[in-house]
């Protein structure tokens, strides 16, 4: 095992879990040799929410191939460059990957179009977010352990969980409720780890989306190569597969640019870290601006890749048109349940609250739970006939 950091997270050093975990007055015996921070991460693989991940939209919404990513398999891709970069920089690994694993929990169906409908649907009951939505799921919804809500994962989890995109000055409510049980120092960064799970997520939708929007057809090699990291990282492939065709360069090109973030990332927060002269995990919160991160050049050249992402991919017409329905399929369901909670499933309409703003959050909490295709099912018979998109 590589040896860790002196600002590393330290399972030993954890703040603990927000329960004691015994019956009675006898511990629960430790399930295997493992620390508390790989615990965490089994918890999440186990829980029904890292489960359904599988039927979640990444980028296209209900996929009809087989080979396009969704919300599992994206995590799944941020978790090993995750877990790549904590290794060399010495951090710990089970940590990171438990928060590159979990840090999608909270997307409704229909990724960012579903998020959008649900906000609007609570306007009037504080609103919804999905960072906010995976505390308040690993927190309060999962619910496989006898005497508490939630999986009771470490405080360091649920901080990184909270702050990976930094301190949190005006959480939302489902964030605020979380804090409130557990103070999770929302003002403070969150640790090195933490740090890493947020840009591992950057790296592998910059560059796996890329991937995707080729074999989907709504982006050509033309077009990407006006984006200037990817030009140089095709010229590369290209001087070094001279013979090979370029249909079989794709990947090659992807590869390629996970490997130049990865690389200018390790340098980069090497050296923040060096100048920082933090000596523990508690300085990296404290250290006053966040300590991983990519040099500026590379920083510039991202934003420019991600531009072009929003322009040609996320934006394109049938991306759009596609979001629209799925904005109609969400907020039709939520109509049709606040209407009648009694036609959500037997264990949601049997705990519905009396009061706002409970009721809409607890409806909230249910549609946030499907999947893609339970989603569009249920739509179907509460609400009548959907129309979806070519590739939807």
């Amino acid at each position: 095992m590589t040896s860790r950091a002196p600002w590393a997270s330290d399972p030993a050093r954890s703040r603990g879990r927000l329960y004691e975990e015994q019956t009675g007055t006898a511990p629960i015996a430790v399930r295997g040799p493992r620390d508390d921070f790989q615990r965490d991460r089994d918890r999440i693989i186990h829980s029904i929410s890292f489960r359904r991940l599988r039927h979640k939209t990444q980028v296209f919404m209900a996929p009809d191939g087989d080979h396009f990513r969704v919300r599992l398999t994206h995590s799944l891709e941020v978790a090993q460059i995750g877990r790549t970069i904590a290794r060399v920089l010495g951090l710990n690994e089970d940590l990171t990957e438990a928060l590159c694993l979990a840090h999608d929990i909270g997307h409704p169906p229909f990724g960012h179009a579903g998020e959008d409908a649900l906000k609007a649907a609570l306007a009037d009951a504080g609103g919804f977010d999905h960072n906010g939505h995976t505390l308040r799921a690993l927190t309060h919804i999962e619910r496989p352990y006898p005497r508490w809500d939630g999986l009771n994962l470490t405080w360091e989890t649920l901080e990184g969980l909270a702050k990976h995109n930094g301190p949190v000055r005006h959480p939302g409510w489902a964030l605020r409720a979380a804090d409130t049980t557990f103070p999770l120092d929302l003002t403070t960064h969150a640790s090195l780890e933490a740090q890493v799970a947020a840009i591992a997520d950057d790296i592998a939708y910059d560059n796996h989306d890329i991937d995707d929007g080729l074999r989907a057809g709504l982006l050509t090699l033309d077009q990407l190569l006006a984006v200037p990291i990817v030009a140089r990282g095709w010229g590369a492939a290209c001087a070094r597969f001279p013979d090979v065709a370029p249909k079989r360069l794709a990947s090659e090109l992807v590869r390629s640019q996970i490997g130049t973030m990865v690389n200018d990332l390790i340098e980069e927060t090497t050296r923040r870290v060096a100048a920082s002269g933090v000596a523990s995990a508690d300085d990296v919160r404290h250290a006053g601006s966040p300590l991983c991160g990519f040099s500026p050049a590379m920083r510039e050249e991202e934003r420019d890749l991600k531009r072009f992402m929003y322009a040609n991919l996320y934006h394109h017409p049938r991306q759009l048109e596609a979001a629209a329905v799925a904005h109609g399929i969400v907020s039709g369901l939520f109509a049709a349940y606040r209407a009648d909670p009694a036609a959500m499933s037997d264990e949601w309409a049997e705990d519905v609250p009396a009061a706002e703003p409970e009721r809409s959050r607890h409806i909230a909490d249910f549609i946030a739970g499907m999947t893609d295709r339970y989603a569009i099912a249920r739509y179907r018979e509460l609400v009548g006939k959907i129309d979806l998109p070519e590739g939807f």
